[in-house]
């Protein structure tokens, strides 16, 4: 899980911190920049998937990676870009308790496609 945090941290900045960092800068120099850090992402990122998978379900793996996700870009938008936390970013973050619930409460109903 570690991992996965330090990972989003990576990832959180190369999606938006050229932003804040490199508004007046030529796009295709934002783009490198965001490149580069993404490789540091990935290097932390396909690492504890590989881990994870060990112990979770891949379903599991990606909605505790969305959980990282949003805390991690709150933190940045209050913390790094100085914006407000809003009402509406907690409660998107209660859906996604919500499902953290479904996914790791240990039943799994089945599903069936095909003939309906």
């Amino acid at each position: 899980m570690l991992l996965l945090v330090c990972s989003n941290i990576f990832m959180t900045y190369a999606w938006y911190g050229h932003l804040k960092d490199m508004k007046g800068r030529a796009l295709i120099l934002a783009i490198l920049v965001s490149w580069g850090v993404a490789f540091f992402e990935y290097c932390l990122q396909v690492p504890a998937n590989r881990i994870g998978y060990r112990f979770y379900t891949l379903g599991q793996l990606k909605v505790m990676q969305e959980i990282i996700t949003m805390g991690v870009f709150g933190l940045f938008c209050v913390f790094y870009m100085k914006e407000p936390l809003k009402v509406d970013f907690l409660l998107a973050g209660l859906c996604l308790v919500g499902a953290a619930y479904f996914m790791f409460r240990g039943v799994s109903l089945p599903v069936t496609v095909g003939n309906y």
